[in-house]
C-alpha cells in the first residue's frame, strides 16, 4: 500500500515534532526540515503530496520558496503558515502557489483537517489523470484472462501474476495483448496500485521521453513547470510498454537502466527518484530477429523477457469461440435481450482463419447485430479469403419489398446503427464498417440528423 508523504519546513523543531507526532497515526509518513536549502534538497529526492511551509525561515521568506517548490513537486498541495497573517500576505501566498493559508498560533487537529483535504484534492486530480491514461480504446479486443473458461490464457495469467518480474506478451494484432497484461496486474498483488499504458508507436519519438520520465521546469522550450511522468505516476503498481519494439533506440538504453537500477530522473532533473513498477512489454513484431538484425537492444530483449507469454492466434484456439462470441455479445448488447446464434454457426466460425484475430470477431458481431433480428448469423459476414465482406454485399432484400432501392436499404441500415449505437456516429461508422466521414456525409444526405433520430429498432423491411 503507498503512503503518503508529507513534508513540514519550518525551523521549530518543537512544532515539527509536534505535527509528526499528530500525523503519523494518520498513516502519513512525514519529514522535517528547518531551512529552504533542506526544503529543496528534500523535494529533489522525494514526491510529497502535501508541505507544511512556514513563511520565516533562517535563509529564505516561505512566499519566496513556495513557487520553487511547486516548480520541484507540481503534484504537492503547500499549506502556508505564519505567525503574522495579513490580507495582503495571504493574496501573495495564494499567488505563489499556496493551497490554503493557516495563521499561528493554530490547533494541530485545524492542519489535520487541511492535510486531509488536500491529500482528497490531490487524490481526486491523479485518479483523474490515471482515468484518462488508462481509458481503453474503444474496439479492443474483449476480456480473454477474466474468464475461466479461456484456460490457454488463463493458466498464462495465473502463472505470471504472482510475480514482480517484466513480462514480455507477444501475439499477432488483435489477439488481446493489452488485455492480457491488465488481466496480469488485476491478478497481481499490486492490483490496487496504478495502471498505467504507453503505445511507444502512438506517441512521437521526440515526446516519449518526457512521457516516461517527466520533466522539470526549463528542462525545454515551453516547459514551463514541472511534471511527473508515466513511471511516477505508476508508482507502486504497473506500467505497460506496448509496441515496445517501436521505441527508439536511444530511449532504449535509458529504459535499461531505470529497470536495472529501479529509480527515474526527470528530464532537466539533478537527482534521481526511487519507482517500485512492474514493467509489461508488448509488441506483435518479432523480437527475437529485431535482436539479430540490431535493431533492438539485446540487453533490454533480455531485461524484459524474464516472464514470456506468446498469445496464440484466435485460430488455433477455436475452443474458445464460444466464451468469446457470448462475451462479446454481451458487452455489444449492453444488457437488451439479444437473438440467438443460428445452429451451426459456431462451427462456421472454428473454421474461419480469423487473420484479424478477436478484434476481428468483435466486428463481425458488432455488424450482425445490425443486421439480422431473429436470429444472428455472423458467418454470412466472413469472406473465403478471411475479409469481411461489405455491408451492402450481406444484406437480403426482403420478397414483401420487392422495389427497396439501395438507398433506401443504406438509409435504414445506417439508421438502425446509429439507434444500436445511441446516435454515436462514430461507433455506427465503425459497426457499418465505414469512415465517418462517410457516414456523416450520408447521414445528412437521408436527412439522419442527431435531432430528427427516433432511435426505435427499425427491420430492414420496414416495420417497426
Amino acid at each position: 500500500m503507498t503512503t503518503h508523504s508529507v513534508l513540514v519546513v519550518d525551523d521549530d523543531r518543537l512544532l515539527g515534532t509536534a505535527v509528526r507526532d499528530v500525523l503519523r497515526p494518520e498513516g502519513l509518513a512525514v519529514t522535517c526540515v528547518q531551512t529552504a536549502a533542506a526544503a529543496r534538497a528534500a523535494v529533489a529526492e522525494t514526491s510529497f503530496e502535501v508541505i507544511v511551509l512556514d513563511q520565516q525561515l533562517p535563509d529564505a521568506e516561505g512566499v519566496s520558496l513556495c513557487p520553487e517548490l511547486v516548480a520541484a513537486n507540481e503534484q504537492a498541495k503547500i499549506i502556508f503558515i505564519t505567525g503574522f497573517p495579513s490580507y495582503e500576505h495571504a493574496v501573495q501566498a495564494l499567488r505563489a502557489g499556496a493551497w490554503d493559508y493557516l495563521s499561528k498560533p493554530f490547533e494541530l487537529a485545524e492542519l489535520v483537517r487541511s492535510v486531509k483535504r488536500a491529500l482528497g484534492i490531490a487524490r481526486l486530480e491523479r485518479v483523474e489523470r490515471l482515468s484518462t491514461l488508462q481509458r481503453e480504446p474503444v474496439g479492443e479486443a474483449a476480456t480473454l484472462a477474466e474468464e475461466r473458461g479461456l484456460s490457454l490464457v488463463h493458466q498464462l495469467v495465473q502463472a505470471a501474476a504472482p510475480s514482480n518480474a517484466p513480462v514480455l506478451i507477444t501475439g499477432e494484432t488483435g489477439t488481446g495483448k493489452n488485455r492480457v497484461a491488465r488481466a496480469i496486474h488485476q491478478a497481481s498483488g499490486r492490483s490496487a496500485a496504478p495502471w498505467v499504458t504507453l503505445n511507444c508507436a502512438a506517441v512521437p519519438e521526440q515526446l516519449i521521453e518526457a512521457e516516461l520520465f517527466g520533466w522539470e521546469r526549463g528542462a525545454f522550450t515551453g516547459a514551463t513547470g514541472a511534471r511527473e511522468g508515466l513511471f511516477e505516476l505508476a508508482q507502486g503498481g504497473t506500467l505497460l510498454l506496448d509496441e515496445i519494439g517501436e521505441m527508439p533506440a536511444h530511449l532504449q538504453s535509458k529504459l535499461l537502466s531505470v529497470l536495472e537500477d529501479k529509480e527515474v530522473r526527470r528530464l532537466g532533473g539533478r537527482s534521481a527518484r526511487a519507482t517500485d513498477v512492474r514493467i509489461i512489454a508488448a509488441t506483435n513484431t518479432d523480437l527475437d530477429t529485431r535482436v539479430s538484425a540490431g535493431q533492438f537492444r539485446s540487453d533490454l530483449f533480455y531485461r524484459l523477457n524474464v516472464v514470456r507469454l506468446e498469445l496464440p492466434p484466435l485460430r488455433e484456439r477455436a475452443e474458445d469461440l464460444p466464451v468469446l462470441c457470448r462475451d462479446l455479445l454481451a458487452r455489444l448488447g449492453r444488457g437488451t435481450h439479444l437473438p440467438p446464434l443460428a445452429p451451426g454457426e459456431l462451427e462456421r466460425l472454428a473454421a474461419y482463419a480469423w487473420p484479424g484475430n478477436v478484434r476481428e470477431l468483435r466486428n463481425v458481431l458488432e455488424r450482425t447485430l445490425i443486421l439480422h433480428r431473429d436470429v444472428l448469423r455472423p458467418s454470412e459476414l466472413l469472406a473465403p479469403a478471411g475479409r469481411a465482406l461489405p455491408v451492402r454485399a450481406v444484406v437480403p432484400v426482403p420478397d414483401e419489398d420487392a422495389d427497396l432501392s439501395l438507398e433506401r436499404m443504406e438509409r435504414r441500415l445506417m439508421e438502425q446503427a446509429l439507434c444500436r449505437h445511441r446516435g454515436n456516429f462514430t461507433a455506427a461508422a465503425r459497426a457499418l464498417g465505414i469512415s465517418l466521414s462517410t457516414m456523416k456525409r450520408r447521414a445528412r444526405a437521408h436527412g439522419l440528423e442527431r435531432s430528427a433520430l427516433s432511435c426505435t429498432e427499425v427491420s430492414l423491411t420496414g416495420s417497426t
